[in-house]
């Protein structure tokens, strides 16, 4: 007898708990890595899907990059990956699953104090060779590198022929300044004078980095430039997943889908695919 009125005391307790006002408790954690750029896109996204889902706890940790966050997907670490490349074919045979959610610009980005606007494909050619050191001031230029295989030194090696060898006499100068990840290539183009680098379009606006973004042959960069093939550097966008991936992270990826959720996205300076469905 005592022991039934106690279970039912206690039942009633937690009714009353969970019934108070402010408390809740956490139903779902969700756990997201990729590329610096997309990762950047996603904090106004999150803002805005937790204020009508409270209960759920989106964790983004330092960018492990495309491939390393893949890894870390079939690893059972994360949730869904932000890839800026598709996968490979041997990622595919694992389960894994893309959705190709959009592109943004891949924006040349100098120091503030750099005097410059627009920068020319021949301009960039002849500073990654070292052709030219200095900017109009006189300050020396600062080339930010990426890895041979980060798919933004690919993007820019596809701008001209002349580009994609310039990058590579580039890589084969002593003294050169090297950044492995999105933000660490954003922070140290801002912090160095006369830095000189790239970067997406998201983490420009999001981050509102200290930074000049520079025109490319006279064109902004923009998701509507990208849509009219105006502006030629163009960074994906595509949504990881595996057969893992949990219910909560698919309802935030049918928002991400939504008008809403491209909406915010185009704010951020992504330009959403067109017809862009969800995975099921």
């Amino acid at each position: 007898m005592e022991r039934k009125m106690f279970t039912n005391s206690l039942s009633c307790l937690i009714g009353i708990f969970l019934m108070l006002p402010g408390i809740c408790l956490a139903a779902d954690t969700i756990t997201i890595n990729g590329s610096g750029s997309a990762l950047d896109m996603m904090k106004p996204m999150i803002a805005a899907y937790q204020k009508n889902n409270k209960t759920v706890r989106i964790t983004i940790e330092k960018p492990l990059g495309s491939s390393g966050a893949i890894k870390a997907l079939f690893g059972g670490a994360l949730d869904m990956v932000l890839s800026s490349r598709p996968l490979k074919p041997e990622e595919e045979s694992r389960g894994a699953r893309q959705q190709i959610y959009g592109k943004t610009p891949l924006v040349i980005i100098v120091e503030k104090n750099v005097p410059a606007k627009n920068i020319t494909t021949k301009e960039l050619e002849d500073i990654y060779t070292g052709k030219s050191t200095t900017w109009p001031n006189g300050e020396i230029i600062r080339v930010v590198l990426r890895p041979n295989e980060d798919i933004d030194t690919k993007i820019l090696s596809s701008l001209s022929p002349g580009m994609g060898n310039a990058i590579k006499a580039a890589k084969s100068r002593p003294g050169m300044i090297a950044a492995v990840t999105d933000p660490e290539a954003y922070t140290t183009v801002s912090k160095v004078s006369g830095g000189l680098g790239a970067t997406g379009l998201p983490s420009i606006i999001t981050e509102k980095l200290p930074v000049t973004s520079l025109t490319l042959n006279g064109i902004e960069a923009s998701p509507q430039t990208l849509a009219s093939g105006a502006y030629p550097l163009a960074k994906e966008i595509i949504i990881v997943t595996s057969p893992k991936t949990p219910p909560a992270a698919k309802k935030l990826i049918s928002f991400m889908l939504s008008a809403p959720g491209r909406a915010i996205a185009g704010k951020s300076g992504v330009l959403v695919t067109t017809g862009a469905t969800v995975l099921k």
